[in-house]
């Protein structure tokens, strides 16, 4: 589906430079991949297949050849412009279903998505739909490539193993190498603060890239903060009341065309989605109830 957009956006929307995935766990996400008819291979470290910026790490490793990364900028340029004037940009604050619509804030709609981040819960809460609320912070950090590293990395996520920290990590830009990963929750918890998990989170990180890859330099030049819902995992999740149906989960980008397809026919029809992935719950449709 985001090869589709490619070709109607005229510009590749992912980068294709392949994605490896290692630790103990790969096997489940090859057995996956295998059950969809998906490309993998599986390989031990040390593998010549293998071009990440670590020499060693827990194995096995499991290679997506069709993997990359997603460019967010060249997707809402294609998008912004797909919608042209039918996109309106305004701040909500308050969602009222009505007897036959649904207000939003002072206009009136036919049928509403909640599809709004850590702004959700308040929103959906408002039409009386439950989502989770609860909010930790997260943080992702950009390193150099150091100038005598291989040729282009692929996107690499691991596993945790033995007290190193399960990771993703990818090319943010020419010789950048940006590196998220799973911090003690106790130290990125909601009532901490942002400063303190923001530093922290910094720490962790710096230290990671120090001891275990060669090839970046352990120097932050840049970093991006969000939130999200912790142990929720990846998923797409949907609760529909009446007219209004909200969408949570992680990492929704990564379903961005095939949520928009499923999303404009439940405007449509009044359907909700079934749910998928590990992180959420049953699907339950709040239709007519109090």
């Amino acid at each position: 589906m985001f090869a589709a957009w490619s070709e109607a956006a005229g510009v590749e929307l992912i980068d294709e430079v392949g994605t490896v995935v290692s630790g103990a766990e790969v096997g489940k996400w090859a057995d996956a991949m295998g059950s969809a008819g998906a490309a993998h291979e599986m390989v031990e470290p040390g593998s010549p297949l293998l071009r990440l910026p670590a020499r060693t790490f827990a194995g096995p490793a499991l290679i997506d050849p069709a993997g990359g990364v997603i460019r967010v900028d060249r997707i809402r340029t294609f998008l912004v412009g797909a919608a042209g004037t039918r996109l309106r940009h305004a701040r909500v604050d308050a969602i009222e279903e009505t007897a036959s619509r649904v207000r939003v804030d002072s206009d009136t709609f036919d049928a509403v998505v909640i599809c709004a981040g850590a702004a959700t819960s308040a929103l959906a809460a408002g039409v009386g739909i439950d989502t989770p609320s609860a909010l930790e912070h997260h943080l992702r950090v950009s390193f150099p490539i150091r100038p005598e590293a291989p040729a282009r990395f692929p996107c690499w996520i691991t596993e945790p193993a033995d007290g190193v920290l399960g990771t993703y990590q990818h090319l943010a830009a020419p010789g950048t190498w940006a590196v998220g990963g799973d911090v003690d929750p106790a130290l990125v918890a909601w009532e901490g603060g942002r400063p303190a998990a923001e530093r922290a989170s910094l720490e962790a990180l710096t230290a990671y890239v120090a001891e275990h890859l060669p090839f970046v330099e352990p120097r932050p030049i840049a970093r991006v903060y969000c939130t999200h819902n912790p142990g929720l995992g990846d998923g797409l999740q949907f609760v529909r009341r009446g007219r209004v149906l909200a969408m949570y989960g992680e990492n929704l980008m990564k379903f961005a065309p095939l949520l928009g397809e499923m999303l404009a026919q439940s405007c449509v029809d009044g359907s909700a989605p079934a749910n998928a992935g590990p992180g959420g719950r049953k699907f339950r449709s709040l239709r007519g109830s109090k």
